[in-house]
């Protein structure tokens, strides 16, 4: 699904291809299992990078960004680090609505990391099972449209990043039925991907 989304948003501008791993939890909800989650995409990272002009962290949180960074000679970009810094343009306020309450530090240090957290309005988080959730797309849908409107009604976000990749077809369902930006993380990446692959083509 987040291989399908990236190719939608890319329009043929970039061969999306993907790969899966096979060690880490099947969905990242702790903030152990990101950190767990590092190792083996840096390693899928490294490996891709023979084959491939850059590579998207698809997991929120960007685990093993940074060490995949200092390890290959393309670009590198992740879905939390490109939606924050799309959601941030112009000194926009923005928000994190998602179904991972127990990833809320992560995202905040995501967010000073980025030097983004006087943006930064808060996260707000689904209540149920967030893997009940990922498998009842009416449901999800539903509670995150709760989070979200506690993002721009409550904490006063100007935008709203939806966070996850694998929630990218409820960001389309709920980005009409509000007038604040809705984010969503995936094609972020591949807008940002492309922008750095044209840089390093300016540096050469």
């Amino acid at each position: 699904m987040m291989v399908g989304i990236a190719r939608h948003a890319a329009q043929g501008r970039l061969a999306v291809h993907g790969a899966t791993a096979k060690r880490s939890p099947p969905m990242i909800v702790t903030q152990e299992a990101l950190a767990a989650a590092a190792d083996e995409v840096a390693e899928i990272g490294m490996t891709a990078a023979a084959h491939h002009a850059g590579v998207i962290v698809s997991a929120f949180g960007d685990p093993g960004l940074e060490r995949l960074r200092n390890n290959v000679a393309i670009p590198a970009t992740g879905i939390c680090e490109a939606a924050m810094l799309a959601a941030a343009q112009g000194g926009r306020r923005f928000g994190v609505a998602t179904v991972t309450p127990d990833l809320a530090e992560p995202i905040l240090a995501r967010a000073r990391q980025l030097h983004l957290a006087a943006l930064y309005t808060g996260i707000r988080c689904t209540t149920a099972d967030p893997l009940a959730l990922a498998g009842d797309p009416q449901w999800l849908r539903e509670a995150l449209h709760t989070a979200v409107a506690d993002c721009i009604e409550r904490d006063g976000a100007e935008a709203v990043v939806i966070g996850g990749g694998p929630l990218g077809q409820a960001a389309d369902w709920l980005r009409p039925l509000f007038k604040t930006p809705i984010i969503a993380p995936i094609p972020c990446a591949v807008e940002r991907l492309l922008t750095m692959l044209a840089l390093d083509a300016w540096d050469a």
